[in-house]
């Protein structure tokens, strides 16, 4: 509460600063400030049964805190998450994030509450307000005043309050840290895990087997099933190449006509991909690279492949380079050729990351 006042009241000695009490001390300075306490009343009395009991309350909602917080962090780092079917333990992944992070959350915000509803003292004050600068004796009480409300807190009366507050607040604060850090525990380069999709060779025994491009279905792909100016997507023929498990595999395959197939080959020349291209067939993936949606709008007459979800537009005959939206990266082309019976085969996996940028490209 405050009302407005046109000058400042004036000052009285008051009582002497190191001689009187701090609460005294405290009054002063309101007094001096203008500001009159009109209600204080102490809700428990130290060293009272209540007081303990409700400090012990406290402790308690700011261990639990603690203690979810690093079931949190156990639970992030090192609970099963890959998706397998049939079920198992990988499936209380997320849950058990939201509860643990959720009790966390709640131990925090009720000892706070009962710290502030339960032990602190109830004050009711009204100040004038005035716009004239303070004197260095009032800066002092204002010290004074800010150690006193330090000192109302009860941490030194009751340390194990400070320790359960600190216990408490720390591993929550490690929780606000575990997504931005989570990612660098494993290393994103061990077994090329972004540079590997399911048309990566397969080496048996150390003959190189080369993976062939098939349908939804399963069928392997010849060139002849595909007319002029026609796409299709296609998929790794490997076991569960058409599952979620190689989500990153999908790609397009298009039979460019052939004034725009001579267009796509120079500029494949120019990029250093000369032997991307098996005739008039090129292959891109079908993951954007701003968001990862799907970029499987073709455009028969532009030679554009746009994305639906954000309206990035690639050029197909220009190694698939963003031409407008927000992507800022080409489409990963796939090398492709025919093997002796005839079915589209990956000459080798994508040479660049599929999908959106990561953190080491610009």
């Amino acid at each position: 509460m405050s009302r407005r006042s046109q000058g400042r009241r004036e000052e009285s000695p008051g009582p002497g600063l190191r001689q009187a009490s701090r609460f005294d001390v405290v009054r002063e300075g309101a007094r001096r400030d203008d500001i009159e306490i009109v209600h204080y009343e102490p809700q428990a009395r130290p060293g009272s049964a209540a007081e303990r009991r409700l400090a012990r309350t406290v402790m308690a909602f700011f261990f639990l805190a603690g203690l979810a917080a690093i079931a949190f962090l156990v639970v992030y780092i090192w609970w099963p998450w890959r998706f397998r079917l049939g079920g198992g333990s990988q499936d209380f992944y997320t849950p058990l994030l939201g509860s643990t992070l959720g009790i966390a959350l709640l131990g925090i915000g009720f000892g706070v509450l009962t710290w502030g509803k339960k032990l602190l003292p109830k004050e009711v004050s009204v100040q004038d307000r005035h716009d004239t600068p303070s004197s260095p004796q009032e800066r002092e009480l204002t010290a004074q005043t800010m150690l006193y409300m330090a000192d109302e807190l009860g941490v030194k009366r009751r340390p194990l309050l400070g320790v359960s507050l600190l216990a408490g607040l720390a591993p929550v604060a490690a929780v606000a840290a575990a997504p931005l850090i989570g990612g660098l525990i494993e290393d994103p380069h061990e077994n090329n895990q972004l540079f590997r999709t399911g048309f990566a060779p397969a080496d048996n025994d150390g003959v190189i087997t080369r993976i062939r491009l098939v349908r939804e279905d399963g069928r392997a792909v010849r060139p002849a099933d595909i007319s002029a100016a026609g796409q299709l997507t296609v998929f790794p023929g490997i076991p569960q190449g058409v599952s979620n498990r190689y989500a990153d595999s999908p790609t397009l395959l298009i039979h460019l006509r052939e004034e725009e197939a001579q267009v796509a080959r120079a500029n494949n020349l120019r990029a250093g991909k000369q032997d991307y291209m098996w005739a008039n067939y090129i292959a891109y993936s079908k993951i954007c690279t701003h968001a990862g949606c799907p970029a499987s709008l073709y455009e028969q007459q532009t030679n554009r492949l746009l994305c639906p979800c954000h309206q990035s537009q690639f050029l197909i005959t220009d190694n698939a380079k963003p031409i407008f939206g927000p992507a800022n990266r080409p489409l990963p082309q796939l090398p492709i050729e025919v093997d002796d019976e005839g079915f589209f085969v990956a000459r080798s996996d994508y040479q660049d990351a599929i999908g959106p940028d990561f953190w080491e490209r610009p």
